[in-house]
């Protein structure tokens, strides 16, 4: 009983030490009322949470403790977040309602905190399309307030922090949701270093092997790292105080999800990745002479290094839509490594670091400076609004929406529209106004006709031509990359269809009525099982547009056909579930043991590979590499569909083989296909189960399917044949 009272004791130490270190975290000097409040909403959150604890064994209290310090100290916020931070989870998790926070705090806090709670049970469902549609009505809420998704990016980021002490199913569910939108949110919010962990956090759990190998890298290479930073720094730093600029610079690695994802792009090695350095160089200047500052420092990095001149990106002359500015150059640095410099003022760095709230302090005439965000948020609601707008399609246009860049784009009076990137004339027309997308037929482009799929580029002057006899026509959907132009062409041929099936249904009731025979949901089943169709919305459809010949149609002789008819002998099934060979080789999680299993093709696993079993709809349970390009998707999607899996360590596993994929590239050369099967056959004993390699322009390509027992054999085979030959390159590929 002594040890039980010591423990409470050391805890509430702890608890007062977070309380003490959340009040320093606040930026802001606290009034007498400000103090009170916060106090009195800790002490509500004590309560409410005393006989609480988190997975990890410590008092709950602590989790909203630091999701208010995340929201202070890292995002920037002030008092009335703090207190929402603190109070956030006590409508869902206890006995405190709405009506009692609107009673205690008022208004605007009771809003805020029934905006979280709301947004909690977005992820939590068994059906994907209810993930969605509380995924629209999330971001409603978001266009109300945008300070309830930085409150929940604050919880978000503590529950990554703190993902150790959660099962291993619920840490893929929880990165992958992470990966999937609360990674790209805080991304378009503009908060880099929030961005930057949450994508390193999730990729820890999600790549494991892959993120320690590259953390472990960047740790075996920081003190030539650092040695290599200083230098390159030195001359910059003495051309800059000449000059007399007051300046801050910080020199830091990429993130390893960044670094990873180079890697992967572009088929290098950790040590080929070509800007592993990043400078940041702070001025401290008037805001009459940011910009003219900025690129007097690009002039003295210029001056030591040479840039490289298509990696000059300028956002401080037009700012990202999420108010993002800084000037991006990267240069020859000694050694003939490429190094990313980034300047900013004082002013952009913090907004840069704390995105839209840090603009609360910047103000001209008490209105917040238009940073596009307002207008990004105004595009959201409008498509949520949309009484139609299917919620899974959003979704997904959305999520790609979220991280694409941007591109200025000018209409023929010079108004500046901004554009993601790989946006085409008809993005741009339905950007404008609805009906213009609806009846574009091409555009002027800097005085050139061009057709609706030219893609835009920055800079681009564009005069929308249209037409009167325009239609939209389905394949626009191919070339559309807004969630605008792709919700209203999907929209309009929902109306086309609506319009088709109610004239079809009238043409058909018609020649019910001339033949005399009732229409009835049954006759109207006969028809749709004669014709092969679907629905009897497709019916409807077909015979308005004339696909079926309504001239033809007997519609006694069909239901009397139909009515005869022999009950057909059940087709052999097709999709049957093949138990993957050897049929012991995964042991899945003990509720879901007895199920059959085969291997996903889209990641075709092999022992060694982290995996985990999804369970489909009619083919049993398909394992998927942790790393599969759909896992993200699968497990924030169908996270209730994902079970535990794991290989088992059985000799009969250990002596079959299992086919997997690698994809060789490189300077084309006499015998380099003779060296690498060479390699495959020979020297390993490796069976080649099929290879096709193409020559071009003095390069080759091509892949081979192997049959190899683990990843150990596989990365044996590769790094054999990369090092046979400067001239090859080999990584492993998805078997098509």
């Amino acid at each position: 009983m002594v040890h039980k009272e010591f423990d409470l004791e050391a805890e509430n130490k702890v608890i007062v030490k977070a309380y003490r270190s959340l009040l320093k975290s606040i930026r802001r000097a606290l009034t007498k009322e400000d103090r009170s409040k916060i106090r009195e909403a800790f002490q509500l959150s004590l309560e409410a949470h005393k006989n609480m604890r988190r997975k990890s064994g410590e008092p709950y209290i602590l989790h909203p403790l630091a999701v208010a310090q995340i929201c202070a100290e890292e995002i920037g916020l002030g008092v009335t977040s703090v207190i929402c931070a603190l109070l956030h989870d006590t409508v869902e998790d206890t006995d405190i309602t709405l009506d009692f926070i609107k009673l205690k705090f008022g208004e605007k806090v009771a809003r805020i905190i029934d905006g979280l709670t709301k947004i909690s049970g977005v992820f939590d469902q068994p059906d994907r399309s209810i993930q969605a549609e509380n995924f629209k009505k999330m971001l409603l809420t978001l266009s109300d307030d945008v300070r309830v998704i930085l409150i929940k990016l604050a919880d978000r980021m503590h529950n990554m922090r703190t993902l150790d002490s959660m099962s291993p199913k619920s840490q893929l569910k929880i990165a992958s949701e992470t990966a999937y939108v609360y990674a790209p949110l805080a991304h378009r919010l503009g908060l880099y270093a929030v961005k930057s962990e949450l994508e390193d956090l999730s990729t820890k759990y999600l790549q494991a092997e892959n993120y320690v190998f590259v953390k472990n890298k960047l740790n075996e290479t920081k003190v030539q790292r650092n040695k290599y930073i200083r230098n390159f720094i030195e001359p910059i730093h003495e051309d800059m105080s000449t000059e007399g600029f007051k300046f801050e610079i910080k020199g830091r690695p990429k993130s390893i999800h960044s670094i990873l994802n180079k890697m992967k792009k572009q088929n290098v090695s950790f040590e080929e990745v070509y800007d592993l350095f990043a400078i940041r160089i702070i001025v401290d200047t008037a805001d009459d002479r940011e910009k003219s500052d900025c690129w007097k420092v690009y002039s003295i990095v210029t001056d030591h290094y040479t840039p490289n001149p298509d990696r000059l990106r300028d956002w401080v002359s037009t700012p990202k839509a999420n108010g993002y500015e800084s000037l991006h150059t990267t240069v020859m640095g000694p050694k003939g490594r490429w190094v990313e410099v980034q300047i900013r003022s004082k002013r952009m760095d913090e907004i840069a670091e704390k995105g839209f709230a840090a603009h609360w302090k910047y103000k001209d005439n008490g209105q917040v400076q238009d940073n596009g965000l307002e207008g990004w948020l105004a595009r959201v609601r409008e498509i949520l609004e949309s009484p139609d707008s299917n919620a899974m399609e959003f979704l997904d246009d959305f999520k790609l929406a979220l991280y694409s860049e941007e591109i200025f784009v000018f209409t023929p009076k010079g108004e500046l529209r901004k554009l993601p990137a790989g946006s085409t004339i008809l993005d741009f027309a339905f950007d404008i106004h609805t009906d213009l997308g609806l009846k574009c037929i091409g555009a002027k482009l800097n005085n050139k006709l061009v057709p609706l799929n030219h893609e835009l580029n920055n800079g681009d002057q564009v005069e929308i031509i249209s037409s009167g006899k325009q239609k939209p026509h389905e394949d626009w959907l191919d070339f559309v990359v807004t969630a605008k132009a792709k919700s209203r062409i999907r929209e309009y041929f929902k109306q086309l269809r609506l319009k088709a099936s109610a004239m079809g249904k009238e043409i058909l009731e018609r020649k019910f009525k001339n033949a005399k025979i009732t229409f009835t949901s049954e006759a109207l089943t006969s028809l749709v099982k004669y014709y092969k169709l679907k629905t009897v919305s497709d019916l409807y459809y077909q015979v308005a547009n004339e696909i079926i010949d309504r001239t033809k149609m007997d519609i006694e002789a069909i239901l009397l056909a139909e009515k005869t008819k022999l009950p057909e002998i059940p087709a052999p099934a097709k999709n049957k579930p093949t138990p993957a060979l050897p049929n012991d080789a995964v042991i899945l999680s003990e509720n879901e043991a007895n199920l059959e299993y085969g291997f996903a093709r889209c990641c075709s696993p092999i022992p060694g590979d982290d995996i985990f079993g999804f369970v489909t709809v009619g083919e049993g349970v398909k394992i998927h590499r942790t790393s599969c390009p759909n896992a993200v998707a699968l497990m924030s999607n169908y996270g209730y569909r994902i079970i535990k899996a794991k290989w088992a360590n059985s000799e009969n596993v250990q002596q079959k083989a299992f086919l997997s994929s690698i994809k060789v590239s490189g300077i084309d050369s006499v015998g380099i296909v003779s060296i690498i099967t060479d390699i495959i056959s020979k020297q390993l004993q490796i069976n080649m189960k099929s290879i096709s390699i193409n020559s071009q322009e003095g390069m080759f390509e091509g892949n081979i399917v192997l049959e190899v027992h683990d990843t150990r054999q596989l990365e044996n085979i590769m790094s054999s044949i990369k090092s046979s030959s400067e001239l090859i390159s080999v990584n492993r590929v998805d078997l098509s």
